[in-house]
């Protein structure tokens, strides 16, 4: 079969393309002169007045063209019109893909054709054809500005050897799902492996559309999208590119482009610009393994993962904003030139310190932003000061280091049958053993750890081992449930894994990265089977070294990740310095002093007792169902551990107060001495505080609310609960923040968007906004999300570093914080912005309601308010609420907030997550209300 030769020529009307974008340019390659059609913005900048300030050059990949930069080409110029840095997209199709010049050809595309274009002469095409249009740039005499990089596919590999060899004009680099090496110990994918099977490769890439079907179904395309990108692509003849692209991908050493794509490796690993990489993980072809490997070459790249985006990532996702935040962020900001890649946000020494004052931060071995002052207080560590106006941060391990002789209860584990109890001295002398045999087993400073072990003294071990070490303890909660948690950890990444019998299964079964380690002894049959190389009770016999490496305060501690209740749960990157801050916010808050006994019934704190010197108890328990906490089991806890102060979620504590009828004598003394009782993950309303005071009588009852990024901002008692319930306020009162916690509020417009500033004080009162938090214990950033990271830390109000919560709300005349939902619930009515919290906590107080959740139904700017009530617990049946109740309910909403209920309707089940069995799924309910509403089924899937 022949193939003719065919012009360069300019794509037909597509939708998202400007034809003032197109044009052809010829090119000296190196086999002679040929025409390409390029996508080049600088004369729809020159039409708008603009001189470009910035150079993007975008290569594509295999069977794409150059309609794949079209979002971008439209951001830069938006961009530039609103008087933002003016970039310069150019972005040409390959040589005989797109709208480029068609060769002559006279047989199928094969590896070892004489007719395949190589690597290294797609190389050479994009560098003829980008000097071409530098020369014309030069030609005019316009000065020298940044030039940036970016490819997607094996356009991302060839764009990325270009940069590598020509550092002295490329500023940055790009890259979007992209593959540099194909370790031999992998097979190749198998959706490439079968389209390079024999006969397979011509009949899949040529002579059918196969590969360019496959491919564009690997995004969120619609059909004219699909059509757009196949418009260059018709015929057989048209698509022999694609199958010449196929044939020419180094599968091994053999092929004839592998010493070339070799050669790319190495001059991709020198290259030291910035860099960012952008990654879609359901790519079925460009693999974890593959995007590991380029992060080995580029260790300085800032990284964005879009957890549900496949190999089109740019078709799934905002990518345009992304590379232009990053570009300005590294191009714009007033100290772009110093700021150090995937930096962490520095410590201060006191929030209410100027930033002048405030320690500098340092470089994260992983995703975060650039550094600037965070506020802290100053006796978050030891009252020794460095030079440069910084506290000394003690070490997370120093207490458990100081009591390393001490034969007092350090923890007392009730997952074990029978009760553990370890002492100071055994806990010291146990995880400084593990820390020398992962040591010794090859565990370095930096390593990540998945610890798939359940809260208990096995957890506490394997943690602060490697807290010793400087190894980073990659923590996932179970109840993200496999699919979550295979997510989450192949985002983190870990080198290891330590593991109980069914966190290894998991890991075996969904394939999860990392060599295991078990926590038992498992036999050579089981060894074999979880590819278990030794056990925590192996290592816990490794000789003392003199001297443990000392992990810096700026050091990755532990990544923690997300519930997961309003989308992918995201990784959250704690310092050494921060879970010190941490640590002693816990302290001075509620004044847990050494030899305190603490009950953990909530995972988060149940880790922190020996950085604070606390006897730590973990009850008998299912982590993953807080509701399996019995009175029975949190009083035999609190008597093990002689403990005054126990920690529970609100799930947790409804079922202890309604099994407290079980307890005998002696579990009531215990419960009766009891000080402190705290509860987080969710408010507790002023009935369930009654409750838990019936099983603790003389408990002083707290409700501190935090999060994830930051586990404690505010804290709630009692009585300050009833004061507020008093007031008839909208929403749940959390109470004020803490000693060390600055707060503001970034005020809610009417598309339901938080502004930009920040308010505080009297300005801040009244105003329904999203709480923004600065304090030395928030979160360093979060893991491998750059754009997450920069848009949840962008303010610099005072100097300090902030984070946005994403929980929205109203500050009261008290400077009391009042909660009325997250940023994404927010309703958006044509008489303004609504937080459905508020009407919620409205709506639960009626007698019928177990619990609610308001929506949004409609276009943004003009929703419908709809409450969903929950059947479960409740007389009511799925479908419209009864008109007395729909009728009571819309009248409370109408006097307190002026907005009409346009539906009530019940719901046969309400979707949370499992952490907190609290955290509603406000999209689902939407989702189904708007069905129902519609004419759907009542009882279809919420």
């Amino acid at each position: 079969m022949r193939f003719p030769a065919r012009p360069a020529t300019t794509p037909p009307k597509l939708p998202e393309w400007d034809p003032a974008w197109s044009r052809i340019v010829e090119a000296e390659t190196s086999d002679g002169t040929h025409a390409f059609h390029v996508l080049d913005t600088l004369p729809a900048l020159a039409a708008a007045g603009v001189e470009p300030a910035g150079t993007i050059v975008a290569l594509h990949g295999n069977p794409t063209w150059s309609y794949l930069w079209r979002r971008l080409a439209q951001a830069t110029i938006d961009a530039a019109q609103s008087g933002g840095r003016a970039w310069r997209l150019i972005a040409p199709d390959q040589l005989e893909m797109g709208f480029s010049e068609r060769l002559a050809h006279s047989s199928m595309p094969a590896p070892e054709s004489a007719e395949v274009r190589r690597i290294a002469d797609r190389i050479s095409d994009f560098d003829a054809v980008v000097s071409n249009l530098f020369a014309e740039v030069a030609a005019t005499g316009s000065a020298t500005h940044p030039i940036v990089t970016i490819g997607h596919d094996w356009g991302g590999v060839l764009s990325l050897g270009w940069a590598a060899r020509n550092t002295e004009l490329v500023s940055a680099a790009i890259s979007l799902n992209t593959a540099v090496h194909q370790p031999e110990d992998a097979p190749v994918p198998a959706p490439l492996r079968a389209t390079l099977a024999g006969p397979m490769l011509p009949a899949a890439t040529v002579l059918t559309d196969g590969f360019l079907r496959v491919t564009l179904a690997l995004g969120d395309l619609d059909a004219e999208t699909k059509d757009a990108f196949r418009a260059p692509y018709r015929t057989p003849a048209d698509r022999w590119a694609i199958g010449n692209f196929v044939a020419d991908i180094p599968v091994d050493d053999t092929h004839a482009s592998d010493p070339e794509l070799q050669r790319i490796g190495q001059d991709i690993a020198a290259f030291d610009k910035p860099a960012l990489l952008v990654w879609g993980p359901k790519d079925p072809v460009f693999l974890e393994r593959y995007l590991r490997d380029l992060r080995q070459r580029l260790p300085q790249a800032d990284m964005h993962r879009f957890e549900t985006a496949s190999h089109l990532v740019s078709e799934d996702h905002d990518v345009p904003g992304l590379v232009l935040d990053w570009l300005s962020s590294r191009f714009d900001s007033p100290d772009a030139a110093n700021t150090p890649t995937e930096a962490a946000p520095a410590k201060g020494s006191s929030a209410r310190k100027s930033a002048a004052a405030s320690a500098t931060g340092a470089a994260s071995a992983r995703s975060g932003t650039p550094s600037s002052a965070r506020g802290s207080t100053s006796d978050v560590a030891d009252d020794t000061a460095t030079g440069n106006g910084s506290a000394e941060v003690r070490a997370v391990t120093a207490i458990l280091d100081a009591r390393r002789d001490d034969e007092a209860i350090a923890s007392v584990d009730f997952a074990q049958n029978p009760a553990q109890q370890i002492t100071w001295r055994h806990l010291w002398h146990v995880t400084t053993s593990i820390a020398n045999g992962l040591l010794d087993l090859g565990v370095k400073p930096g390593d990540r750890v998945s610890m798939l072990v359940p809260p208990g003294n096995n957890l506490t071990a394997a943690l602060y081992a490697c807290l010793k070490i400087g190894a980073v303890a990659v923590v996932a909660d179970a109840g993200l449930g496999p699919k979550g948690m295979t997510r989450a950890i192949t985002s983190a990444d870990p080198q290891w894994i330590i593991g109980e019998l069914p966190g290894l299964a998991l890991a075996r079964a969904f394939g999860w990265p990392g060599r295991r380690i078990s926590v038992r002894p498992l036999g050579p049959v089981r060894s074999r089977l979880f590819k278990a190389e030794t056990s925590l009770t192996e290592l816990s016999r490794t000789p003392h070294r003199d001297e443990l490496p000392a992990p810096a305060p700026e050091a990755d501690a532990a990544i923690l990740f997300t519930s997961g209740s309003t989308g992918p749960a995201k990784g959250v990157r704690y310092t050494h310095a921060d879970i010190s801050a941490l640590a002693a916010v816990l302290t001075r808050t509620f004044n847990v002093t050494e030899g305190t006994g603490l009950v953990a019934g909530f995972p988060p704190f149940a880790l922190l007792g020996p950085a604070i010197g606390a006897t730590s108890v973990t009850p008998d328990m299912s982590v993953t169902k807080p509701k399996t906490l019995t009175a029975t089991a949190i009083a035999d806890a609190i008597i093990a551990g002689r403990a005054t102060m126990v920690f529970a979620s609100p799930a947790a504590y409804t079922n202890v107060a309604a099994t407290a009828g079980e307890l005998d004598d002696r579990q009531r003394e215990a419960c009766a001495g009891v000080e402190l009782v705290l509860s987080a993950g969710a408010p507790v309303p002023l009935e369930l505080m009654d409750a838990i005071a019936g099983v603790f009588p003389n408990a002083s009852i707290h409700s501190p609310y935090g999060m994830t990024e930051g586990l404690l901002l505010t804290d709630i008692d009692r009585d300050g609960v009833a004061a507020a319930d008093g007031t008839g306020g909208l929403g749940v009162c959390v109470g004020q923040p803490i000693d060390g916690v600055e707060l503001a509020l970034a005020p809610i417009d009417e598309s339901g968007r938080s502004v930009d500033e920040l308010l505080q004080g009297a300005t801040a009162q009244g105003r329904l906004g999203e709480f923004v938090v600065s304090a030395a214990h928030i979160k360093s950033g979060y893991d491998n999300l750059w754009r997450t990271t920069a848009d949840s830390a962008r303010d610099d109000l005072h100097g300090l570093t902030w984070h946005r919560t994403n929980d929205i709300g109203h500050i009261d005349e008290n400077g009391r914080v009042w909660l009325e939902g997250r940023l994404q619930h927010v309703v958006t009515t044509p008489r303004g912005p609504v937080g459905p919290g508020g009407l919620e906590a409205l709506i639960d107080a009626d007698a019928q309601v177990s619990r609610s959740s308001v929506v949004g139904i409609g276009p943004v700017g003009t929703q419908a308010l709809v409450a969903v009530l929950d059947a479960e617990g409740t007389s009511l049946s799925p479908g419209l609420a009864p008109l007395d109740l729909t009728a009571c309910l819309r009248e409370k909403v109408a006097e307190a907030v002026g907005h009409d209920l346009t539906a009530v309707l019940v719901a046969p089940e309400f979707p949370t997550d499992i952490r907190h069995n609290s955290k509603i799924d406000r999209a689902r309910l939407a989702a189904w209300a708007d069905s129902v509403l519609a004419g759907g089924p009542v009882r279809g899937s919420v």
